[in-house]
């Protein structure tokens, strides 16, 4: 029998992430995966065939696709913010090391039946047709604003009352009708959702400046995206935990998480014992300690061409607003290519992903197929959204949630944050998940 002090069930990203920190703490740390590789649910498959195999399609990859080793393929790709919290962590924690990064091309939303460069420069207010004559002086004014904002300090407040001037009212403020609302606060503080426009526009301002500031850093989007895709991620984050002490044990199956007095007490694998104070997993090691919350769709279409109305970007990321689609919700594409060497020479892989709001899932997304097309292949995948039924602090296992609609990372640092305070009772900082270097312990 070995103990530790917490074990990690799944080797998705948050729980690598976790299990990462917690040994830079000093932490005794166990991850165990019941699958033979990393990701879990974020993982990247590869090569081609498996992925036919994986959804169970009839008829092998067209050899116009190349070679099936040149492709990996994310099951839930997500965009970096450059100014985001999740870049922060990687560059903390030095995880950075292990990845390299590419911009992404472009920054589209769709409007009335094409995509448009979503202006965030002053140069691209002024050439934009989502903007008229007078909206762009009046835009710019508004990031301006944005961009020089500070909660703490009135004199950049312009009048305007944090706590209690809506998302809606700034717009007003600057005379600034819903057709630009819709574009800033869908495409810029990616909110999908109306449901933000009516609340404080602390919250909005502060999403929208890291769009601009990623902008500003990268111009061409303020997106980016690792070369070779996600699935080096949790692996990144995994070699940190090992050089801290962190164990791993893959492609081992949990037969029993032992439960004494209403606590965790440990985890039974192929036989063996470990005992633990905490536990960490995925909701699929846990499945009655879940509720669903709702249901995700995503179409992962491989292309031959880039879409259309993007400049022949090579990869972009859309926002199609709920509004335009009639819907509570947006739906998004994210498009990456070779040039991330995720797919073979000449080819992109696009995904179109939402949440799922009526009995015919696929129907919902077919506009934004239609901006795909031609279309070689899609691979259709429903997921239910999943949210732990309790906190922890009386059982000691702290779940994470499943990975919504959103394409960028937001929501996850979110449930990184919080999981790791209900874990340690304390607040996350960055200052806790940064690695020391030889450097540091030479100051010391």
């Amino acid at each position: 029998m070995q103990e530790y002090d917490i074990i990690v069930l799944g080797t998705g990203l948050k729980e690598c992430i976790l299990s990462s920190i917690l040994s830079m703490h000093g932490k005794r740390v166990l991850h165990i995966d019941k699958n033979p590789y990393f990701g879990g649910e974020i993982a990247s498959i590869t090569p081609l065939e498996q992925l036919y195999k994986r959804f169970k399609c009839p008829n092998p990859p067209s050899p116009s696709m190349g070679r099936g080793k040149d492709w990996n393929v994310d099951l839930i790709p997500k965009f970096f913010l450059v100014n985001g919290p999740m870049i922060q962590l990687l560059v903390h924690t030095d995880v950075m090391r292990y990845l390299d990064f590419k911009v992404i091309e472009g920054s589209y939303v769709y409007r009335a039946g094409r995509v448009h460069t979503v202006p965030a420069t002053e140069e691209d207010a002024l050439h934009s047709d989502l903007l008229g004559m007078f909206d762009k002086r009046r835009f710019r004014k508004l990031l301006h604003f944005i961009l020089n904002f500070e909660v703490g300090d009135h004199r950049t407040h312009q009048d305007i009352n944090p706590k209690e001037t809506t998302t809606r009212d700034l717009f007003k403020h600057f005379d600034l009708g819903p057709e630009v609302m819709e574009f800033a606060v869908h495409a810029m503080a990616l909110q999908h959702s109306e449901d933000s426009l009516d609340q404080p526009c602390t919250e909005s301002i502060k999403r929208i400046r890291v769009y601009l500031e990623s902008m500003a850093r990268v111009k061409s989007s303020p997106y980016l995206y690792p070369v070779n895709g996600l699935g080096e991620l949790p692996q990144g984050f995994a070699r940190l935990s090992a050089e801290h002490g962190g164990t791993y044990m893959v492609n081992r199956l949990v037969d029993e998480i032992v439960i004494e007095d209403g606590k965790v007490a440990g985890v039974k694998s192929q036989g063996d014992l470990f005992r633990c104070q905490q536990l960490i997993c995925g909701a699929s090691y846990v499945p009655h300690s879940v509720k669903r919350v709702g249901r995700v769709i995503r179409v992962i279409c491989i292309l031959n061409h880039p879409i259309k109305h993007t400049q022949e970007a090579s990869s972009c990321h859309i926002i199609i607003p709920q509004a335009q689609l009639h819907r509570k919700s947006d739906v998004s594409i994210s498009m990456v290519s070779c040039t991330h060497n995720v797919a073979s020479e000449g080819m992109y892989i696009a995904t179109v992903i939402t949440t799922i709001e009526t009995s015919n899932p696929e129907r919902e997304v077919q506009p934004a197929l239609e901006l795909l097309q031609p279309i070689l292949q899609k691979f259709v995948s429903i997921k239910n959204l999943v949210v732990p039924s309790e906190d922890g602090a009386k059982s000691q296992i702290f779940v994470t949630r499943s990975y919504d609609a959103t394409t960028d990372f937001e929501t996850e640092f979110e449930d990184i944050k919080d999981m790791y305070h209900r874990i340690t009772g304390t607040e996350f900082c960055f200052a806790e998940a940064r690695r020391e270097t030889p450097e540091d312990s030479e100051e010391n």
